[in-house]
């Protein structure tokens, strides 16, 4: 496949995951809610997440912002659903790994999330892409925090 057919496939999964979201509502019953933005552009965005027997059994988000942030936010919950919170984290490190252009030999599989390692071109785009999986973070800082 060559590089313009790679890119145009890319920006068609960024769009797809826009215009319908996996994973957009209000989860009623989280037990980690974490609301972050990014001033830059205006980005909101707040994060759900329902762990039982630590493991992420529902995540759901809302808010508002760019294709490339709200895009994230739906790769992201649609990758950690089902997962503990230890490998979320990783998970979280490898997407900022790729989208910083930085190689990693995590042999962590980011599914659709992949399309976005081209806005590592952008580093004014980086906050975007990365709000999700901050709030992410910091839902579990937070309560870790909240618990001692």
């Amino acid at each position: 496949m060559s590089f313009n057919q790679l890119d145009t496939l890319y920006r068609q999964v960024i769009m797809d995951h826009y215009k319908k979201p996996r994973n957009k509502g209000v989860l009623e019953d989280s037990s980690i809610t974490v609301n972050m933005n990014n001033p830059t552009c205006g980005d909101r965005i707040r994060v759900m997440m329902k762990e039982e027997n630590g493991i992420i059994t529902d995540v759901k988000f809302d808010g508002e912002g760019c294709s490339i942030s709200m895009a994230s936010a739906s790769m992201m919950t649609q990758l950690i659903k089902g997962k503990d919170r230890e490998t979320a984290i990783k998970l979280a490190h490898r997407f900022y790994d790729m989208i910083q252009g930085n190689e990693t030999d995590e042999d962590l599989d980011l599914e659709d999330a992949e399309a976005l390692q081209g806005v590592s071109k952008f580093p004014a785009r980086i906050k975007c892409a990365t709000l999700a999986w901050k709030a992410l973070e910091k839902g579990f800082k937070d309560e870790l925090n909240h618990e001692e």
